[in-house]
């Protein structure tokens, strides 16, 4: 199949460091082209792929200190495949309801996965209105404050089958934070588990620009804590001997976490993960075999002691199972495809 993969332009595909959703539009596309699929990455110039590489912009809009307007070079985007649309079979976006004005004008096969969260009420009238435009939910929790919708399949985020790997010779000696200091992550709670536990707790985190202020005043003065040491955001090379090395991944959310890409990476490595029973985490995890699902701190710290009833080596079979980047691919491919065969038009038997 042509296929065409538009990727949000606020970071690399994949990121230089942390960046969720262009993260996996780069694992989708990789395993695409290895698939045997001719693909086409509309992303930032400063992208990596094996797909042949559209840039949409010098480099992703989170590094360039010059832009002033960041939604313009991805209007700019949006005309560009617009005007090359009949090039494809199916155009795959990642940008939310932006596309929908341009592309159910015309004829292309076109769908969209939503990254985020849907509980927001003034996104809805751009899926009421645009109920023809099919849409992938990256976790069927997701779906729920727009249940309405025009959902096309669930797919679950997958990974690089050997993109991660637990480490040989790893000593597993203290509790894991890893992604985005947030009010939602909750990485107070985690503090307050690992301490409760008379754990370590070792924090791999980006903190954003627009969550400073909350960094700087309620999580900062945590981290002076002896058992708490901030190491601050980390790349995918650093990732399996970070994960490895860990008890547990503590995953301690507050929000309806549409997927939770974390805890599949931990999965990757052999490692635990002691979750909260928010969002996709009943349907990530399974409860007391690739961790445990909580309901409060207490019952958090309770589990930090049950760790070693779990098998690093079945969590890992587990992911293997689940969450490969293939079986993502595929089941892509198995919609592209289903798709561009809706928009095909009936064939008529000529009578004898």
């Amino acid at each position: 199949m042509r296929i065409a993969q538009i990727a949000p332009l606020a970071e690399a595909v994949p990121p230089k460091l942390y960046g969720g959703t262009e993260r996996v539009v780069s694992y989708l596309t990789e395993e695409l082209v290895a698939l045997g699929h001719d693909v086409t990455l509309f992303a930032s110039g400063d992208s990596v792929t094996t797909a042949t590489l559209a840039p949409m912009s010098p480099q992703a809009l989170r590094l360039d200190k010059t832009i002033g307007d960041p939604n313009a070079p991805v209007f700019l985007m949006l005309e560009r495949v617009l005007r090359r649309a009949h090039e494809f079979d199916i155009l795959h976006f990642h940008l939310d309801y932006m596309p929908f004005s341009l592309f159910t004008r015309q004829p292309t096969s076109h769908v969209t996965t939503l990254h985020g969260r849907l509980d927001l009420k003034e996104i809805w009238g751009h899926y009421e209105l645009h109920r023809d435009v099919p849409l992938i939910s990256i976790s069927d929790s997701q779906r729920r404050p727009m249940a309405w919708a025009n959902w096309a399949r669930t797919i679950h985020h997958g990974l690089p089958q050997n993109l991660f790997r637990p480490t040989p010779g790893a000593k597993p000696s203290y509790l894991a934070f890893l992604g985005r200091i947030s009010p939602e992550k909750r990485v107070d709670r985690a503090i307050e588990i690992a301490g409760r536990a008379g754990m370590k707790l070792k924090i791999a985190a980006k903190v954003d620009r627009a969550d400073r202020d909350y960094f700087e005043q309620t999580i900062e003065p945590l981290l002076a804590q002896p058992h708490v040491e901030f190491i601050g955001e980390i790349g995918d090379h650093q990732k399996a001997e970070f994960l490895s090395n860990a008890q547990a991944l503590l995953f301690p959310i507050n929000w309806p976490e549409p997927f939770g890409l974390v805890m599949i990476e931990a999965m990757a490595c052999g490692t635990p993960v002691i979750a909260y029973n928010h969002g996709s985490v009943p349907e990530v995890m399974q409860d007391g075999l690739t961790g445990f699902i909580v309901d409060g701190e207490d019952a958090a710290v309770e589990a930090v002691g049950r760790l070693p009833l779990l098998s690093r080596e079945a969590i890992r079979a587990e992911f293997d199972k689940r969450f490969t980047a293939r079986r993502m691919a595929e089941e892509h491919v198995a919609l592209y495809e289903e798709l561009v065969r809706a928009k095909l038009p009936p064939v008529r038997i000529a009578a004898e």
